[in-house]
């Protein structure tokens, strides 16, 4: 693979972590006043057109391929952004990623029953250390849990089963069909649960919303163009590159202030999942 694809690729996945964090950021500036159903039903009206204009775009059948993993994974997809926008209203943005960055671990773990792959003495070990990252980084002992940070791991756990099931159906479904029909499965769930918690929503409210459903549709398409242009072992690690998002958004919009132990927490869960993700390149390359 040349190095110009290389290099594109790990740019478009600084971009795509980049935009995921800023929705993040968003979802937690709304958050404050605002419940995150309402957050989802809002700016999923003005992402599914987003999609539905890249599908024409691309065109092609928009059924899918494998209607019953779809299935599985917009019901998945369904919890974990309830689960996900409520984790990033209720917590620190450093928390919450410490928690987020551990999917590589999961995905790791699920791969085993799912696609048949070993958990390997390398696999075990990086586990072991993103679980010492985490528990580092949160210290319980001057942290008291509350239910965002389980919120936090439902999300994570749930992001992982959905990145296993692309993995899994990534060779026969279609990209649009992928990112539209979860999304379609979400947005009316949302938007039927709204009048339920419904609050006032100001002009800027609407603003925020609109830029959280472009900043999706823009890590969505540039994500999987990432892993298009380069392999996992580049694109991978730079979801970490989050943590320096969160570290500057919780300063400058929300004042938290990111602790030691957090930082080397999070370094250590780095470690595990570039371990992760280094193991199943090597796996692959003799396999192809």
């Amino acid at each position: 693979m040349a190095l110009s694809s290389k290099l594109t690729g790990a740019a478009l996945s600084v971009l795509a972590f980049g935009a995921y964090s800023a929705y993040d950021m968003s979802a937690k500036f709304l958050g404050s006043g605002i419940h995150p159903l309402q957050i989802i039903a809002v700016s999923g009206l003005i992402h599914i057109p987003l999609l539905l204009a890249y599908a024409a775009w691309n065109r092609g059948s928009l059924w899918p391929n494998a209607p019953k993993l779809m299935a599985l994974r917009a019901i998945g997809t369904v919890i974990n952004f309830i689960a996900g926008v409520s984790a990033f209203t209720m917590l620190p943005l450093a928390e919450a990623y410490v928690i987020f960055f551990t999917m590589p671990l999961m995905i790791s773990v699920l791969a085993i029953p799912v696609l048949g792959e070993r958990m390997d003495l390398i696999r075990g070990l990086a586990v072991v250390l993103g679980l010492v990252g985490v528990v580092i980084a949160l210290d319980p002992t001057t942290t008291p849990l509350n239910i965002g940070h389980g919120l936090a791991f439902a999300g994570a756990i749930l992001g992982a089963m959905n990145y296993v099931i692309i993995r899994k159906t990534g060779s026969v479904e279609r990209t649009p069909v992928m990112l539209l029909w979860p999304q379609l499965a979400l947005v009316p769930l949302a938007c039927a649960a709204t009048p339920f918690v419904y609050a006032p929503m100001g002009p800027t409210d609407f603003a925020v919303s609109a830029f959280m459903a472009t900043v999706l549709f823009v890590a969505a398409i540039s994500i999987v163009s990432a892993y298009r242009k380069a392999p996992a072992i580049i694109i991978a690690p730079m979801q970490y590159s989050q943590i320096g998002w969160a570290a500057l958004f919780g300063a400058l919009i929300f004042g938290e202030e990111m602790s030691g132990g957090t930082v080397l927490g999070c370094v250590l869960i780095a470690l595990a999942g570039i371990m992760v993700v280094a193991r199943q390149d090597r796996v692959r390359a003799p396999a192809s």
